[in-house]
């Protein structure tokens, strides 16, 4: 009976189920603008509130606001929220509207002539919301204050009035406040117009509002007590009060009132613009020289709104606050021809008592040759064999270099002679690289100096040397020399430099007090360095954790674990999470969950509360949550709290309630945003992205394994169709990038195509995607992409699933080299795909890193070519891993793409592989497309790529017509007339 009961319910269930198959379609180029990513959360401190976006890849978006996980408010095209400090406000931009937007472009109108995006001001309590029409920023105190300051783009005619907080708006619905103000008539004045825009000073108690007019910066204090603004001088010509000084001013938010900070009538330019967190010290920089000069040089200007008291007969007597010029040309400490560095803004520690500068030498002005006729000019570089860095790097760093900086700190604790505070130069050509702290007033602080290397920096990049420098003196001491490191910083309380030596694979301290170097980690039975590196450079660490509070312990990865380093030695390192991760195969890392403080990692870890942790797990690729509560003595007891077939990411914590938010999603689940608290017990959705994923036939993925004709036991993935029928035969892709087994949980968005097949696009097209991982060695990159990429794909064909004639393969960049070199190899594939490929290593190898300047040879004999040597140490090997010396061997129809302001790989490689092929009469199509880098970047170049690449693709595996791009090509008299084939 019960069987004869199921066989029913099968019979009503199944055309049920193939009637909703069939309603199903096939994604197309057409859904990708649609397709939505959640991003970009905000939790208010008191945990109540979360606001993020829903956007699409084209078009506008949503911000949604939910309410103890409910949903409260949503509001189109909002972005860049923030929640004030007392969680009783939110505020946002709303982008100008996409259709508006572009439709303005098509009449190729100026960009200050586009659509402006506005400002929303929220009250969360009771819904009412104010909008500000062209609006640039907005700023409010990060930890209180109930003012928000909001730039607005002042309209040559006339500000138009805010609209007042009182007034109550539909959250769901809205006009468009984007649009600019209507124009009113001219007033008459003079021609030129100061620079600036209108500052719009809003109390969010009351909803009053002060408007200040030609401001051209702005800085809050944290505690939202002071808005400091600057304005920049104006022409001579304007009417006598008509327009305010320049100069800086405060505004105090508890006194409704703005003061004059400094309106000198030396000055011309204001900025660098710095408030303390108290918000009572300001400074400044301000120029005599004209925006237009070609050397300015600037002062920094120091004013401290607290004024001491000071005795005045037999009374007390408020001093008065008077500004300071703090740092000229002529400042005790800095060296001679130096100035302030008008490209870095100054900012005060935390608690004030020290100002963070930058200076630099005076710009030199230029030589003007003006008895010399412009095509006469002689234009040259000299490329000189003792020259510090190539001349094509100096080139891309020209702008980096004329604007380059070197830290100095202004103590103001201890005054100078006839000055507010000491001066110290603490960077200079020499040691580059200081690291500042705001948090703490350390005496040393971390400098790095690449200098003596920066000419085998070509060829072996990553040498340093490691300096403490005094901030009291600037007088540096070198703790290490040479070194290759990663993790060099300082501990939060400055009493160790550490560092992870990557040639001893050593975890190495300074004792600043005691002005010796630690080795922490050796003689420890694991390896913190990355254990499946495989390229000839030095491995990597798995990274730190931090410091306890107090500097009294250092937390560190291995592959699996967090280990306690004590760096006096009185304690043996202690395996934290006790060996759990290695035993279970997870990779714990800890879970920072207060993510809303920038100056979190100068405050230490508090040893005393629960950790939380992430995990991967290695075998299953699942990850999780988990937690390890605090254990009176040894290792902490690590518990799951969640772990799942999907990709956790994003983990955030509000700063004042339990409140978590996290991003979970896999290859069939679109990612979404959730809230939960630090049980994780019951996670609620906050967002629902993409259902219309629920129409179009999708699919699924596996984990396979095989055995590569290296012996070596290998991984890799497989998408699969919706609806996979294993008796059928399916075309299938090969797409691989080094190692992306990992992946196996990624959501895989639909998109138009950067470089590469969209992997949800082709299974919901009916192709099978196999990924496999590639295991290197050093000198056989070629080889070893052959030995783990093709008997993978053999593997697959033994299940009988596979249509073994029809397989493509498809790689971009350093995947576009292997689909290149294993074409050489074999005729398993009927169609592939090569984008960026170097074919011949001997050209490449010397050949310049357009977008860095950089030569090519470290790539080669460092990382990720994997020569391991030099072209004359061994020639062969690059031969034999060059396409194109075997080219002729290539009987595969190829793809290939490669743009002609690629920076990365050489445009001419690809350009010799497509001749080679050409003269062998190979059928080969090359895409350039022009203006484009390495991958592209503008959307709509991506969206022909992605038609073409199809095209391409489904002749060969699915016997479509031929395009007629890939037929008749296209012409350089039809690009010029602007005719598009397809």
């Amino acid at each position: 009976m019960k069987r004869a009961l199921y066989t029913t319910l099968l019979l009503l269930i199944f055309p049920v189920l193939l009637r909703a198959q069939s309603t199903k379609r096939s994604l197309t180029h057409a859904d990708y603008d649609r397709w939505q990513t959640a991003r970009a959360e905000k939790l208010s401190h008191d945990g109540r509130w979360v606001a993020f976006q829903v956007d699409p890849q084209e078009g506008d978006g949503t911000l949604h606001i939910s309410r103890d996980g409910k949903p409260a408010y949503r509001f189109p095209r909002g972005y860049q929220a923030s929640f004030t400090a007392d969680s009783r406000f939110l505020i946002a931009k709303l982008k100008a509207p996409y259709a508006a937007t572009r439709q303005a472009k098509l009449k190729k109108k100026k960009a200050d002539e586009l659509p402006k995006d506005s400002l929303l001001v929220l009250n969360l309590a009771t819904g009412v919301a104010s909008r500000f029409p062209n609006v640039k920023s907005y700023t409010l105190g990060k930890n209180g204050g109930g003012w928000v300051a909001i730039l607005q783009e002042r309209n040559e005619q006339q500000s138009p009035p805010a609209r007042p907080i009182a007034q109550k708006d539909e959250a769901d619905s809205e006009g468009d406040t984007t649009k600019p103000a209507p124009k009113a008539a001219a007033p008459k004045v003079a021609a030129k117009k100061p620079k600036g825009d209108d500052l719009i000073l809003l109390s969010l108690a009351d909803g009053s509002q002060q408007r200040l007019r030609y401001v051209t910066g702005v800085q809050v204090s944290d505690n939202g007590r002071t808005v400091f603004f600057s304005r920049e001088s104006h022409s001579d010509s304007l009417k006598v009060g008509e327009i305010p000084k320049p100069g800086v001013y405060a505004f105090d938010t508890r006194l409704a009132r703005v003061s004059v900070i400094d309106t000198n009538a030396k000055y011309k330019l204001y900025k660098g613009l710095a408030v303390d967190t108290s918000g009572t010290r300001l400074a400044w920089m301000a120029s005599a020289d004209s925006v237009g000069a070609e050397v300015r040089v600037f002062s920094l200007f120091y004013k401290n709104l607290a004024p001491t008291p000071v005795k005045s007969g037999r009374k007390a007597a408020p001093a008065p606050v008077v500004s300071t010029l703090l740092v000229d040309t002529l400042s005790p400490g800095l060296p001679k021809g130096w100035a302030v560095n008008e490209y870095g803004s100054p900012r005060f520690s935390e608690d004030g008592q020290r100002l963070y500068l930058t200076t630099a030498p005076l710009a030199q002005r230029a030589i003007k040759d003006t008895l010399t006729p412009e095509d006469e000019k002689v234009k040259l570089d000299i490329w000189t064999w003792t020259d510090r860095r190539l001349q094509p790097m100096q080139q891309r760093r020209l702008k980096e270099e004329k604007e380059r900086g070197y830290l100095a700190v202004v103590d103001l604790a201890t005054p100078a002679a006839g000055r507010a505070g000491t001066l110290v130069q603490l960077a200079n050509p020499d040691v580059p690289s200081v690291t500042a702290t705001y948090r703490r007033n350390l005496r040393y602080l971390l400098g790095r100096s690449d200098v003596p290397y920066q000419v085998m920096s070509s060829w072996d990049p990553g040498h340093a040397d490691l300096y403490l420098v005094d901030a009291r003196t600037g007088a540096k001491t070198k703790i290490a020399a040479d070194v290759q490191a990663d993790e060099v910083r300082l501990s939060p309380g400055g009493q160790y430099a550490f560092w992870f030596d990557q040639r001893d694979t050593v975890w190495r301290a300074w004792s600043v007090v005691e002005g010796k170097r630690i080795d922490l980690t050796r003689g420890l039975p694991v390896k913190f360095q990355d254990e499946e590196h495989d390229t000839p450079d030095l491995p990597a660490s798995y990274g730190a954790a931090g410091w306890t509070t107090g500097d009294r312990y250092l937390w560190i990865y291995d592959r699996y674990d967090l280990w306690q380093l004590d760096p006096t030695g009185r304690e043996k390192p202690l395996n934290l999470t006790g060996g759990f991760g290695r035993t279970n195969k997870v990779r714990l890392r800890r879970a920072e969950l207060d993510r809303s403080d920038e100056l979190q990692n100068e405050n230490g870890i508090n040893p005393a509360e629960t950790l939380y942790l992430t995990g991967f797990w290695e075998q299953t690729k699942q990850t999780g949550i988990l937690k390890a509560p605090v254990a009176r003595a040894g290792a902490r007891p690590v518990a799951e709290l969640s772990r799942s077939n999907h990709r956790y990411s994003g983990l955030s914590k509000a700063r004042d309630a339990s409140t978590l938010t996290f991003y979970r999603g896999n290859f069939t689940e679109s990612v979404n945003l959730f809230q939960t608290d630090t049980t994780l017990a019951r996670p609620v959705a906050l967002s629902r992205t993409n259902p219309q994923q629920d129409s179009v036939r999708w699919g699924n993925v596996e984990l396979v394994n095989w055995t590569g004709t290296n012996g070596l036991k290998l991984e890799g993935l497989l998408y699969k169709p919706e609806g996979f029928d294993p008796a059928r035969k399916y075309p299938m892709l090969v797409y691989f990038y080094e190692r992306n087994a990992e992946t196996l949980y990624d959501y895989k968005a639909p998109a138009p195509s950067r470089s590469i097949i969209n992997i949800a696009y082709c299974v919901s097209n009916g192709y099978l995607v196999f990924v496999p991982d590639i295991v290197y060695t050093t000198g056989q990159p070629g080889p070893n992409a052959y030995d783990c990429v093709v008997p993978g794909v053999l593997s697959l064909i033994d299940r009988g699933f596979v249509d073994r004639d029809r397989i493509g393969i498809q790689g971009q960049s350093w995947g576009g080299y292997q689909t290149a070199y294993i074409i050489t190899r074999t005729n398993l594939f009927r169609a592939a795909g090569a984008g960026a490929p170097v074919a011949n290593m001997t050209s490449a190898y010397g050949g310049i890193r357009w977008e860095t300047g950089m030569s090519r040879m470290f790539q080669y004999e460092k990382t990720q070519s994997r020569i391991g040597g030099t072209l004359w140490e061994k020639p062969m090997n690059y031969l034999e891993n060059s396409p194109l010396f075997t080219a002729d061997r290539i009987r595969t129809p190829l793809f290939m793409t490669h743009n002609d302001a690629d920076g990365a790989v050489p445009w001419y490689q690809g350009i010799e592989l497509f001749t080679a092929l050409r003269r062998l009469n190979k059928p080969v199509w090359m895409l350039v497309y022009n203006g484009e880098g390495h991958n592209l970047t503008q959307r709509h170049n991506a969206k022909d790529l992605s038609i073409r690449m199809y095209q391409f693709f489904d002749h060969y595996l699915k016997d479509a017509p031929i395009p007629t791009w890939m037929k008749d090509g296209r012409t350089a008299l039809e690009k010029e007339r602007g005719e598009m084939k397809y």
